[in-house]
């Protein structure tokens, strides 16, 4: 289910890495995760699945820390896109990104059956190197933060 009708920056990666299973839009069995500009923040909005438990009641902490992965890499190319003179839907491929560094500090069980919104800020370290950081709310309650050092995908990987 989509729940962010905004122009996400995973609608325009090339097919070729367009498969990752928290975002990647031609995964049939992943999240499907779309992030997007909300200002200078970025955003990500998910509803987990009752798969996603981790006890009854309560959303499984993977779900949690891949939301924050995929955000960070999303958010870091958002903003190199940005960077670059570009937005999503501008028709200009944008940078892909791989996680260098995940660290996630879980605040509060997250309650299944709620929306789940990920807030990310960008701080640029390096040209290749961005560092996001991440809180997820469930409803209005922060449930986990999180960092996320992206580097920008090394030629190799699509050999």
């Amino acid at each position: 289910m989509t729940i962010n009708n905004r122009q996400a920056i995973q609608d325009d990666y090339a097919e070729a890495f367009a498969w990752c299973y928290g975002c990647g839009r031609l995964n049939p069995s992943g999240h499907h995760f779309r992030t997007s500009w909300f200002g200078e923040e970025t955003m990500t909005f998910y509803e987990p699945k009752e798969e996603h438990t981790a006890i009854p009641g309560f959303v499984y902490g993977g779900l949690i820390a891949s939301l924050i992965d995929c955000h960070g890499t999303g958010s870091a190319s958002l903003a190199l896109h940005r960077k670059n003179g570009f937005e999503p839907g501008s028709g200009e491929e944008p940078p892909r990104f791989v996680t260098a560094s995940l660290h996630v500090d879980y605040k509060k069980p997250t309650r299944q059956g709620t929306r789940l919104k990920a807030v990310g800020k960008v701080e640029e370290v390096h040209p290749k190197k961005f560092k996001v950081t991440v809180e997820v709310f469930a409803e209005d309650t922060l449930c986990a933060t999180g960092e996320v050092v992206a580097v920008v995908m090394p030629a190799s990987f699509g050999n």
